[in-house]
């Protein structure tokens, strides 16, 4: 136990010391909340404002609200997975400079270096992601805020889930990396592309019936959907205590993927917290067994 503390801390040092990683990690949530506010807040305002039926108005603080929650809640699931790889570098700086061949030859399991690895690119991936949620939320005051406390707390517990998705993800990834070349090629990858599969950028439900069927069974659209329906749950429950149309409702929920259907089944919340859960641990299993497997052909 206290060589995975001793490990854990070393990893911690060394990432927050790394003035480059650090700061990659750090200024990305706060650019990308620059970007989505800037480009995509008039194509969610525009979009919402035609899915409602003709002679319906809805006020502007609320449109607003739910523009700030579709904006907010993608880029949380982004930067829950993206930061992620960025924090777990280490693991992949450590075999280009030689010191997880070091660590190897000490007398740790490879099972408790792997362990070391995950937990620490976790706590540096959950501090960087609570920073984003804190400056998505003063962005919420302004656009409009109609979070409730429930709301809010199931919001960090969304992001727990999916940092713990993205790091297990990261050191699956990054297990078969062995180079800086291989590190700038794979996060390029998943920055640019994570946030379309997932429906950050762009909802499932504007897809291609047979796309979305291939990614209904990816879990990181769950966990994009769990984030947007607490973000935007307030905002949907003001517009039914001012009169709106359920179905109305149903439908904007359907057109931002707080309603996801699984081959034209509804998926309910307590199904999308199983998926992504089970899909953590099992990932984490698989992780642990390859670095058991490297470490008995080491020995060998």
């Amino acid at each position: 136990m206290n060589t995975l503390v001793a490990l854990i801390k070393r990893n911690c040092k060394l990432f927050f010391k790394d003035k480059g990683m650090f700061f990659t990690s750090m200024v990305t949530p706060m650019i990308l909340l620059i970007l989505y506010v800037t480009f995509l807040g008039n194509v969610y305002r525009d979009s919402f404002a035609d899915a409602l039926p003709e002679g319906v108005t809805v006020a502007d603080e609320v449109i607003n609200g739910l523009v700030g929650g579709e904006l907010f809640s993608s880029l949380l699931a982004v930067c829950c997975v993206t930061v992620a790889f960025c924090s777990n570098m280490l693991m992949v700086q450590d075999k280009v400079s030689g010191a997880g061949n070091d660590l190897m030859i000490a007398p740790v399991r490879p099972s408790i270096l792997a362990l070391g690895y995950y937990i620490a690119s976790f706590f540096s991936t959950m501090i960087i992601c609570l920073a984003a949620a804190a400056a998505g939320f003063l962005y919420l005051l302004n656009a409009g805020w109609y979070l409730r406390i429930s709301d809010v707390f199931c919001i960090l517990a969304d992001v727990f889930l999916l940092v713990m998705f993205g790091t297990v993800l990261s050191s699956i990834v990054n297990f078969f990396l062995s180079s800086q070349g291989q590190i700038s090629a794979v996060g390029t990858v998943i920055s640019a592309g994570y946030g379309f599969i997932c429906g950050a950028y762009m909802p499932i439900s504007n897809f291609g019936e047979g796309l979305q069927k291939v990614l209904s069974f990816l879990p990181g659209t769950y966990g994009t959907s769990l984030i947007r329906n607490h973000s935007m749950q307030g905002v949907f429950h003001e517009m039914a205590d001012t009169g709106f149309p359920a179905e109305v409702i149903e439908g904007i929920r359907d057109s931002v993927d707080c309603n996801l259907y699984f081959y034209g089944d509804k998926v309910g919340l307590s199904a999308m917290y199983l998926i992504l859960g089970i899909t953590v641990i099992v990932l984490l299993g698989v992780y642990m067994g390859m670095n058991r497997l490297a470490g008995s052909r080491r020995v060998k």
